[in-house]
């Protein structure tokens, strides 16, 4: 009766326990960071077919283009992570409320969250990044903020990375190049999510 491992036996009991935890730990945490991609991908289109069937245009009002349809990320309050809301700024004062946040054609829910980061059954669960899908850092190429970033939609098919906040000064912050936005989940992997200029053409990076 044998009273110790061969070495063949202890490393294939290493090379199954090896692919157990792959199997196991590391596919649902890839699977969620696919997931939470796939749904920025969608809202992101959202977003901007909503600037192009809701002109904000208005020739009597300097600021109207602080209107504009605008999918813009945020930290939670006290370390419990990131979100995202769309909105479009009515009141242009800077910073978004549930009244006016997109509804979502599907379910019926806002793509809206408060700093607070809790669920809400008025609210779309996906927009809570780190609760729902463990992504813990954004980081887009072409923020123009000094928060983590956001991307407006014109009507016309132009993206702007901030909206002015001086008088007739619609056109300021036009991306000019491809933006890219980078979810990063607990393990460090990553995926991207690249915009087009001109065109505002959405699409996963591969």
């Amino acid at each position: 009766m044998k009273n110790s491992f061969s070495i063949l036996e202890l490393i294939l009991v290493l090379f199954i326990l090896s692919l157990v935890i792959t199997t196991f730990y590391f596919k649902p945490y890839e699977n969620k960071l696919l997931d939470a991609t796939n749904r920025i991908e969608l809202y992101l289109k959202q977003t901007r077919y909503q600037a192009l069937i809701d002109n904000k245009e208005n020739k009597e009002d300097s600021l109207w283009f602080r209107k504009r349809w605008t999918f813009k990320f945020f930290n939670c309050a006290n370390d419990k992570g990131i979100y995202y809301v769309i909105y479009t700024d009515e009141n242009k004062k800077g910073h978004p409320n549930e009244n006016e946040s997109l509804l979502d054609p599907l379910t019926k829910k806002r793509v809206y969250s408060s700093n607070s980061c809790e669920y809400d059954e008025n609210r779309s669960k996906y927009v809570l990044l780190t609760r729902e899908f463990d992504v813990i850092d954004t980081n887009i190429t072409c923020n123009s903020t000094k928060g983590l970033g956001q991307l407006s939609f014109g009507n016309d098919g132009k993206v702007y990375s901030k909206l002015s906040t001086y008088e007739n000064r619609s056109q300021d912050y036009e991306i000019k190049n491809s933006c890219y936005i980078e979810l990063i989940n607990k393990l460090g992997q990553k995926k991207t999510i690249k915009i087009e200029p001109n065109t505002a053409f959405i699409g996963i990076n591969k």
